[in-house]
């Protein structure tokens, strides 16, 4: 695995709307396995892999990270911030942070409850913190901070990627494995029919907003969603909430809160698998949505699907996934577009 590209990937800033960072790595990334790359106005980075007269066929594996932007500095210098995306407030306390300056400078700082130490807190007073109640110190007056940060930079966390025994632990997995699995699959692709239209999209965290306006551009026939999923098989959840499980391979979406994935591209990715020796497991999220959800519901329509990637601790700084699971789902992204243009996703049998 080119754990280099995705250390890259994961440790690039880019929060919903601001992903001007990440994009350009994307970009110098995806240049020399495409034979084209646009960009559009929310931000989306479109590269183009022609076929030989196939369906068009959009991949979409969103770039944006949850984070923060700052909300107001008082009159001490300390930022209260204003979340992007999903946070629970529990994986937050006394984490570092980078705020992302106007003035072109990534500061470091702590990331805090305000709440009393619990050298002079009471048993009654002991309460689980609430997101709004955090805020930044950057070890800064306020003059200085003045110079450097104003209302509306980008923050995020200050963790990096690190190889932990089978598995890649890293904040921003969701959703920077999958644009690596994308990347990758474009790499690895062989002789192909479809035309291959592969997408890093934009403010996915918050509202699956970059794949919807990609698809109204792209106008594809078929939708495939590269994305994460929850692996609960850790202490706490009970089995049949686990959803996936580390080490039994790519995730096959049945459906999420989003979308229900198309049966007939369902069956297909599973067929692919089990021709080629690739190990899966099949999934069902009740809550929570990815970007195939926004693209089935272009135009008149489009069999959409997602790819998953079994993910520990989503939504944390230490999201977990294995090396072997991240590739099964390369291999199979690969070999699903090698043969998508071989079957009819379609009704027109039944009427």
């Amino acid at each position: 695995m080119n754990f280099d590209l995705l250390k890259v990937l994961c440790e690039t800033p880019g929060i919903s709307s601001r992903e001007e960072p990440i994009r350009k790595v994307v970009v110098e990334a995806m240049k020399p396995l495409v034979k084209s790359i646009t960009s559009d106005v929310m931000g989306n980075v479109i590269g183009f892999k022609p076929g030989s007269g196939g369906p068009k066929v959009m991949i979409a594996a969103h770039m944006d990270e949850i984070g923060f932007i700052v909300k107001f500095i008082d009159e001490d210098g300390f930022i209260r911030l204003q979340p992007i995306g999903g946070w629970d407030p529990r994986t937050m306390v006394a984490q570092r942070v980078y705020v992302h300056g106007f003035a072109g400078e990534s500061l470091l700082g702590t990331l805090m409850p305000a709440a009393k130490p619990i050298h002079l807190i009471t048993a009654d007073e002991m309460k689980p913190p609430k997101v709004d109640e955090f805020f930044v110190d950057l070890g800064l007056t306020a003059a200085e901070v003045a110079k450097k940060v104003e209302i509306g930079d980008p923050v995020t966390m200050a963790r990096t990627a690190e190889l932990v025994g089978k598995a890649v632990v890293s904040k921003t997995l969701d959703d920077r494995v999958s644009v690596f699995v994308m990347l990758e699959a474009l790499r690895k692709l062989g002789s192909h029919k479809c035309d291959v239209f592969a997408v890093a999209t934009t403010q996915e965290e918050v509202g699956l907003r970059g794949a919807i306006t990609s698809a109204y551009g792209i106008k594809p026939d078929i939708g495939i969603a590269v994305d994460i999923t929850l692996a609960n098989d850790f202490p706490g959840p009970q089995d049949h909430e686990q959803i996936t499980r580390l080490g039994f391979g790519a995730a096959i979406k049945i459906m999420d809160s989003s979308l229900i994935c198309h049966p007939k591209l369902v069956r297909h990715f599973r067929d692919v698998a089990e021709k080629n020796g690739i190990k899966y497991q099949m999934e069902i999220l009740a809550r929570g949505g990815t970007d195939a959800g926004g693209i089935q519901r272009m135009g008149g329509g489009v069999p959409s699907f997602t790819l998953s990637i079994p993910t520990r601790y989503v939504h944390t700084v230490n999201e977990m996934a294995y090396v072997e699971d991240i590739q099964a789902c390369i291999d199979l992204l690969a070999l699903y577009l090698e043969e998508a243009h071989t079957r009819d996703y379609g009704y027109s049998e039944d009427v």
